[in-house]
């Protein structure tokens, strides 16, 4: 007998700088004892020694593919992705005013089932490869139009701590009940 492979619900965690993904991330993958992709712009941006440029936007993206089709070919139920193409698109649109077309393809063919997107209620922390603590407000709501644009579905995630990590948890449970129905 031939076996039916199931892909595993695909949930981003997305938004704007220092809103919490990378936290959320990890917390959810612990929680859901599934493995969760990492924001692979970081290990690029840590290893290049040097400001980044438009051109290093594309070789971001196909990492960050690569990444994720590692874990999405996997038996897991759940795989939780901290950042994705989404947040290559409009931080492209936002800083250059344009996007690679392989990126807005990309984009567009991979379905996602539930986007998290995480607002930007928390006090900003710097870091050095964050670039944008004025205008994460007007980030958030680019984020929203991009996921409603996309027609995926998702949930808005506020708050801080275990009150932003339990809301998480609930939309997380009533999606994937929603698709094995």
């Amino acid at each position: 007998m031939e076996k039916i492979s199931k892909s595993p619900f695909k949930v981003v965690i997305t938004g704007p700088e220092c809103s919490g993904k990378s936290t959320l991330s990890k917390q959810l993958s612990e929680y859901f004892e599934q493995p969760w992709v990492t924001e692979y712009a970081r290990t690029y941006l840590s290893e290049i020694q040097r400001p980044y440029q438009e051109s290093d936007l594309l070789e971001i993206a196909k990492g960050q593919i690569e990444q994720e089709d590692q874990l999405l070919a996997s038996d897991n139920a759940i795989v939780f992705i901290d950042t994705s193409l989404e947040v290559i698109k409009v931080w492209s649109e936002w800083k250059y005013d344009r996007c690679d077309a392989f990126i807005q393809e990309q984009l567009s063919a991979r379905a996602v089932d539930l986007y998290l997107l995480l607002s930007p209620d928390m006090a900003w922390e710097d870091d050095p490869l964050r670039e944008n603590p004025h205008d994460r407000s007007l980030l958030f709501d680019i984020y929203k139009k991009e996921i409603e644009a996309l027609g995926s579905p998702y949930e808005i995630i506020s708050g801080h701590g275990l009150i932003r990590t339990k809301r998480a948890i609930k939309s997380i449970h009533a999606w994937t009940s929603k698709k094995d129905q």
